[in-house]
């Protein structure tokens, strides 16, 4: 079926205005990190509930000063406030506290690399716990993740993974960018080469596949023998990211 961008645009913002009215809610906390997603996520908020009832964190850690930029860019256009809050020191505190334990800097980089988004979704819900209480109407954390990170489990659990609503997890990487183009996103943000502002890498570099081939692999389409076996290993061994198991009696 083809993708009608602006068809779809337009039932994100129904859903959002449906829900939002349903459930007496008020507002949403979005971080903003200087992409594609984010800024599309935003922008379909802003739409949907108005600037007012947006609200935008940049949460740097150890982070590039350009995506803090992005970031005012996209708020600047949509019109939402933008706060920012450092988490450079809280991180700091935090590995500093490990000195205890024994290890290498190879067997915490991955650690490293997931507590910067956990730091940051903890901040995202005590901001919107704390507008919550003060306005007395609910605010909401958004999630900004695409249906071909979610695919392959390119994501954090209990860290960029965790959101009361998500708009874009049912479009591929492409889908997300024709919307953005049908809401008016900056093509300075909306073309940017898509990194998780952590390990200096892109997401594809990272990956080490296209997300044009996870949207052909999940649509059963023709790919690189090599490539699919990989797409389907990252999945298959990511799954626990999206079910956890537990005993039943």
């Amino acid at each position: 079926m083809e993708f009608n961008a602006k068809e779809q645009a337009n039932k994100i913002i129904e859903f959002i205005r449906d829900y939002y009215k349903k459930n007496n809610l008020k507002g949403v906390v979005i971080g903003i990190s200087g992409g594609k997603d984010s800024a599309v996520v935003a922008g379909l908020f802003t739409l949907a509930l108005g600037k007012n009832n947006v609200i935008g964190v940049t949460l740097p850690c150890h982070s590039k000063e350009q995506d803090r930029i992005d970031a005012k860019v996209v708020a600047d256009h949509f019109g939402f406030r933008l706060y920012n809050i450092d988490l450079t020191e809280t991180f700091d505190t935090f590995k500093n506290s490990l000195d205890d334990f024994e290890y290498t800097n190879s067997e915490i980089e991955n650690s490293d690399i997931n507590l910067k988004p956990r730091l940051r979704m903890s901040a995202l819900y005590y901001i919107a716990a704390m507008l919550s209480a003060k306005l007395k109407r609910g605010y909401l954390v958004a999630g900004c993740g695409n249906k071909s990170e979610k695919f392959v489990g390119y994501t954090t659990k209990w860290g960029d993974n965790a959101s009361d609503i998500e708009v874009i997890s049912d479009l591929y990487v492409r889908e997300v960018i024709e919307v953005g183009e049908v809401i008016g996103v900056p093509k300075s943000i909306l073309y940017k080469t898509p990194n998780d502002g952590l390990s200096n890498k892109s997401d594809e570099e990272k990956l080490g596949f296209k997300y044009s081939d996870v949207e052909k692999v999940i649509e059963g389409q023709e790919v690189l023998e090599p490539i699919k076996k990989m797409i389907l290993k990252q999945h298959n061994n990511n799954i626990h990211k999206t079910f956890i198991p537990g005993y039943k009696k």
